[in-house]
């Protein structure tokens, strides 16, 4: 492999300006097929086969006119009323304005039903608030501005005449993403760039690299929405993890080609070189990350398939443009990438020692008191995984708006009047012999009567057939409340006669459903990545312990992540500095994606840094010397990359999105903890503990592993011979190569 990137670097470098045009013709045809087909994002979830799922099916086939109130994927709105001081909505005036309101909304087509407050009794006891329901034919996504505009003039119509009037569910939710995050994140990852390189052109290049990656695929992204349905945080989690890649990619690669420029080879051969040499590594790292997310579909969720190959396929298209883009920029930039820093490097007085840098000290530190520095960060890490003990999923809710918002505001009246569980009703469906529906559901809601945590229970509602009936719930406790998941397990556990039998289902049902089968996932899901990172660090670095200490490490960051996640999301600690304004669940498919993400990330940072103390080694440094050296080698340029990926992720939680700020602090966190704690302390002491034992490989086992050359060694090495043996122009070597 690197053979063959050896010769398509200089092959793009060559043939700069045709490779160039070639991908901004793609990225033209790409965003011009998202601006013809993309289609809104939708903003619900759904698990077939789960309980609640199975009830909604239920529903479609017998009650279809109530199927479409109980599904979390129909809109829904909930119009909250609020009497001035000193007045009651019972009052006739009052009842008027809003009598005038609801009819305002019959003149949208999407509308299915309106519920009036004073026939449903959605009235407060003390008489100033109440609530109407608004359900539409279709999801949220697919609202119409008319029927967007109705609604909104069925509110001004209320407040117009005094009622203090908000609109809550999911007809009234905005999914617009504010790009604020990504544009702070380039931001410090150009500081970061520039400091690294010391030249605008090095740290420019990176950055135009991973717009043009993200821009195709963020259009390719948008251009599957006509043809699948995805939701939002789809094309907000791939443009998170492209962006982060891409500069990485760039940033490695552009580092080696201009260390191969100052060991003095021409322009064309430090770009085979480096694609040759960090482009296998990009390869390699690549392949991971998108091994790990595409993997999200042995779970067997859809959206959360749908979210990883989205995710892979951004990915993927970062590893193409580092390996053929940015050696055709690279040429197009010619020696300005090398410029201001390189030049004052060699303008250094001969025969003058250079002093010792940060990374050569911080290493010489830790192999010198290694277990100290092995336990600090076990006790550290472990520390803080501490709070992953108390983890709870769960799926964002009407209870989490943005803070200020007429969701919000009404979701506040609502508890205030009626109590929290009225933001969490639930739809008992009862399935019974043809004719015995009434009686049955009727003996079954005086049983629900009696649970814990029941505060009313509707009238039974029966369908023509007579062998399915309905009735609402509504709890004493919230959504997100531990006292509603166990009502929900109470009411399926009811006895029932024989041939019966019992359905909870609605927004809050299908949720729990859903966050207990992304649980029950998580484990077998982690499984399987670190028997992977075992298997592939194994064929890499030709070791057992370095894939053991390294699969270790992984598993360390991923727990102090979950710890830290639960404290800040879950349990408040910090959340004004963070800027969480409502505590709850951590997301359900956040664990599960975070350890894919961190997955590839984590085998990325390990092949970087560790790869040299390998090559070192191997060429006779001892122990403790290679890994001095290597870490010298890789630790630079690995710190930089983590604080780019830091930056890119810890920026998208300057959106107002509950569930785009955790997934940014989760991943920014993790990369905090596995770049800069495991990589730049465990990793080092570890390795100088083990010394000699850390590369013993058993014969037998060295023999059967097919021989991956990662960094491109033997490349390298082949490459170095023949320009020793034989006198070719750099132009020339390639067909020497080949032959």
């Amino acid at each position: 492999m690197a053979t063959l990137l050896y010769r398509l670097g200089r092959f793009s470098f060559r043939h700069r300006w045709p490779v160039t045009l070639a991908w901004l013709v793609v990225l033209a045809a790409a965003l011009v097929g998202m601006a013809a087909l993309t289609k809104p994002a939708s903003s619900t979830v759904s698990i077939p086969g789960t309980p609640a799922q199975e009830a909604i099916d239920l529903l479609d086939e017998r009650f279809p006119q109530a199927a479409g109130a109980a599904s979390a994927g129909t809109a829904t709105a909930r119009i909250v009323f609020a009497a001035p001081d000193g007045q009651t909505l019972t009052s006739g005036a009052n009842k008027a304005v809003i009598a005038r309101a609801l009819v305002g909304l019959t003149g949208s087509e999407q509308v299915t039903s309106i519920t009036d407050p004073f026939q449903t009794q959605a009235v407060s006891p003390d008489g100033t608030v109440a609530y109407a329901t608004a359900t539409y034919s279709v999801a949220p996504h697919e609202l119409t501005d008319a029927a967007r505009t109705n609604l909104t003039e069925a509110v001004d119509t209320a407040r117009a005449a005094g009622l203090t009037t908000e609109v809550s569910g999911s007809a009234a939710q905005e999914a617009d993403h504010t790009p604020v995050g990504e544009i702070l994140g380039v931001v410090v990852a150009a500081i970061v760039l520039f400091i690294t390189f010391g030249s605008l052109v090095s740290a420019g290049l990176p950055l135009l690299s991973a717009f043009v990656g993200v821009g195709l695929g963020s259009a390719l992204i948008g251009v599957a929405t006509h043809f699948f349905e995805l939701t939002g945080t789809t094309a907000v989690l791939a443009t998170m993890l492209g962006l982060a890649v891409a500069i990485d990619y760039a940033l490695f690669i552009v580092s080696r080609y201009r260390h191969e420029v100052a060991e003095g080879r021409d322009l064309i051969e430090a770009a085979g070189r480096a694609i040759g040499t960090a482009g296998s590594a990009v390869v390699f790292a690549g392949l991971t990350v998108i091994i790990a997310l595409a993997g999200l579909a042995v779970v067997g969720i859809p959206f959360l398939t749908e979210m990883g190959v989205a995710a892979a396929g951004t990915v993927a298209v970062a590893v193409l443009i580092a390996l053929t883009l940015l050696p055709a920029m690279l040429g197009i930039a010619g020696r300005k990438v090398v410029a201001t820093k390189a030049r004052r490097t060699r303008q250094e007085p001969e025969g003058r020692t250079p002093r010792p840098g940060l990374a050569d000290r911080w290493v010489r530190a830790i192999v010198r008191r290694p277990v100290l520095a092995l336990l600090a960060t076990l006790v550290g890490l472990g520390a803080i995984a501490i709070p992953a003990l108390d983890l709870r999923l769960g799926l964002p809710s009407e209870t989490t708006p943005s803070p200020g918002s007429s969701q919000q505001r009404a979701n506040d009246l609502i508890a205030d009047a009626f109590g929290a569980g009225f933001q969490a009703p639930l739809t008992v469906v009862v399935d019974v012999p043809a004719g015995t529906a009434t009686t049955a559901a009727t003996r079954i809601a005086e049983q629900i009567t009696g649970l814990d945590d029941v505060t009313m229970v509707s009238p039974v509602v029966p369908n023509e057939a007579g062998d399915t009936a309905i009735l609402t719930v509504i709890p004493a406790s919230g959504p997100d409340d531990v006292a509603t998941e166990n009502l929900v397990h109470a009411i399926r556990n009811l006895p029932v006669t024989a041939g019966a039998s019992i359905g909870v289902t609605g927004a809050t049902a299908l949720n729990l459903d859903i966050s207990d089968k992304l649980a029950d996932a998580l484990i077998p899901y982690l499984t399987l990545v670190v028997g992977l990172a075992f298997v592939l660090l194994a064929l890499v670095f030709r070791s057992l312990l370095v894939p053991l200490k390294a699969t270790i490490g992984f598993l360390l960051s991923v727990a102090a992540t979950f710890g830290a996640l639960v404290a800040v999301f879950q349990w408040g600690w910090l959340a004004d500095l963070f800027g969480v304004n409502q505590t709850g669940p951590i997301i359900s498919f956040l664990p599960v994606l975070l350890i894919g993400i961190v997955f590839g990330l984590a085998m990325d940072y390990q092949v970087f840094l560790v790869t040299r103390m390998r090559e070192d080694y191997v060429h006779g440094a001892a122990p403790r010397e290679a890994v001095v050296s290597g870490f010298n080698h890789g630790a630079p340029v690995v710190t930089a990359a983590a604080l780019i990926m830091m930056s890119v992720f810890f920026g998208f939680m300057l959106g107002p999105e509950a569930i785009i700020k955790s997934i940014g602090f989760g991943l920014g966190i993790a990369i905090l903890f596995d770049a800069i704690i495991v990589r730049m302390i465990l990793v080092p002491a570890v390795m100088a503990m083990l010394g000699h034992a850390a590369w013993w490989l058993p014969r037998w086992l060295d023999r059967a592993m097919p021989n991956v050359d990662v960094e491109g060694e033997q490349l390298l090495r082949h490459l170095d011979t023949t320009s020793e043996t034989t006198e070719v122009r750099p132009d020339q070597r390639v067909a020497h190569f080949t032959h």
